[in-house]
């Protein structure tokens, strides 16, 4: 199973920890996976892309580890830009784990 963690202050996402496999399929082959992979892969890459920041990230060799740290942002502008590619992360995440609630759990702390 797929676990993420999001840790929440004052509302704000100050990061996110994906850990586990979803074993939904053969390796390869594992649908949830991917799209967890995709999600928040892109997200991350977002972040980077489109706010001119370098998130702190952490992934682990083997696979099935993520750590986001949300990076501090010196404009208010980009700092609501990061909270929304983010929020968007979460809604797709909710949707796959809606479906497949049996691969993927999250939690907010």
């Amino acid at each position: 199973m797929i676990t993420v963690n999001i840790k929440r202050k004052q509302q704000k996402v100050m990061s996110f920890t994906l850990t586990g496999h979803a074993e939904s399929g053969p390796y390869g082959h594992d649908l949830v996976c991917a799209a967890v992979t995709a999600v928040s892969f892109g997200t991350v890459n977002a972040i980077e892309a489109l706010c001119n920041v370098e998130p702190d990230v952490e992934l682990r060799e083997n696979g099935g580890f993520l750590k986001f740290i949300t990076p501090s942002a010196e404009k208010e502008k980009t700092d609501e830009k990061i909270q929304l590619l983010l929020e968007g992360m979460i809604v797709s995440l909710q949707t796959i784990e809606r479906e497949y609630h049996e691969y993927i759990r999250m939690n907010t702390v």
